[in-house]
């Protein structure tokens, strides 16, 4: 979690080993990017190579100045989208923060002790995995013996901050946090306040433990990023199965065996298998179904007008 203090020894090595981890995984670690300018810097470098343009100081303050915003529901959807921007000429850009059409090919980098300074709050974090510059992934970890849920709820007040990085710069854009004291793994999707609260009864803020297709618990946190933190896979998940709400303005994640099932569903639709029917009771992720299956059919439709033998019913 943030802190003004040096790490215990355990934990320090943790963070290590878990860089290890991620570099073979083919992450690029980012030694240089300790600070907010460095984070903005590269951003830029990575916005402007995406977009095939090259913005003047001014135009990227102005950028900065619209796409960061507080409400976490409208990052996420600008994360998503095909965005305009006026330049300085008048001209418009039309842009995109990161690769939408191919999620898998966008940059990844790691970046750890990132310290993010604004006008009310100097705080560090532990590790930060970056898609084409934004800040994507926030992970915490702690050493054995201490609870991840203690990491939950600093995270949880640390958001209530006033003037806290994620609502004065590009932190905004966290999608994900993962906490871990190495045997002991969880993630959950950020928030706005309102869908954003901890307590005893992890109310309005869903808490996931990874799986395997058999619905085996993968806690070690190791065994956790050799399934869950393939670059491909973390962009798949971001992209795929995470749902945005707009009725709530909320963020939701699929658990892993409903991922699973929606691959399966893909499977189907992808070999032509006929169709069938989804029976859900109250409380199962009936707005999941909605909202993937729509998706779903409207990639196969696609597929049928581009000319390829793909059809569902």
């Amino acid at each position: 979690m943030p802190s003004n203090t040096a790490m215990p020894t355990a934990e320090s090595q943790l963070e290590r080993d878990f860089i290890s981890k991620l570099e073979a995984l083919k992450y690029t670690l980012r030694q240089d990017i300790r600070d907010r300018a460095a984070l903005e810097a590269n951003f830029r470098a990575h916005f402007e190579s995406l977009n095939r343009v090259t913005l003047t100081d001014g135009e990227f303050k102005r950028l900065l100045d619209e796409i960061v915003t507080p409400d976490v529901f409208a990052a996420a959807t600008r994360l998503r989208a095909i965005n305009s921007f006026t330049r300085d000429d008048g001209t418009p850009l039309n842009y995109t923060l990161v690769n939408i059409k191919d999620w898998c090919k966008n940059t990844f980098e790691v970046v750890n002790q990132l310290r993010i300074n604004t006008d009310y709050s100097h705080h560090r974090y532990d590790v930060m995995l970056l898609i084409n510059g934004i800040p994507a992934v926030q992970i915490e970890l702690k050493t054995l013996g201490i609870s991840p849920r203690r990491a939950m709820q600093q995270i949880v007040d640390y958001k209530k901050d006033p003037g806290n990085g994620y609502t004065k710069t590009l932190l905004c854009f966290v999608q994900l946090f993962i906490v871990s004291n190495q045997t002991q793994t969880y993630y959950f999707a950020n928030n706005n306040e309102r869908h954003f609260a901890f307590d005893a009864d992890e109310n309005f803020l869903p808490i996931y433990v990874h799986a395997d297709e058999s619905n085996k618990k993968i806690t070690h946190l190791d065994d956790f990023a050799e399934s869950f933190l393939p670059k491909c896979t973390l962009a798949t998940t971001i992209n795929r199965y995470m749902v945005l709400v707009p009725s709530e303005q909320q963020m939701l994640m699929m658990r892993p065996y409903q991922v699973y099932a929606v691959k399966a569903i893909e499977q189907c639709i992808r070999e032509n298998r006929g169709h069938g029917y989804v029976w859900h009771t109250t409380g199962s992720g009936i707005t999941f179904t909605h909202s993937l299956c729509g998706l779903l059919l409207l990639g196969a439709t696609r597929k049928m007008q581009n000319g390829t033998n793909d059809r569902t019913s």
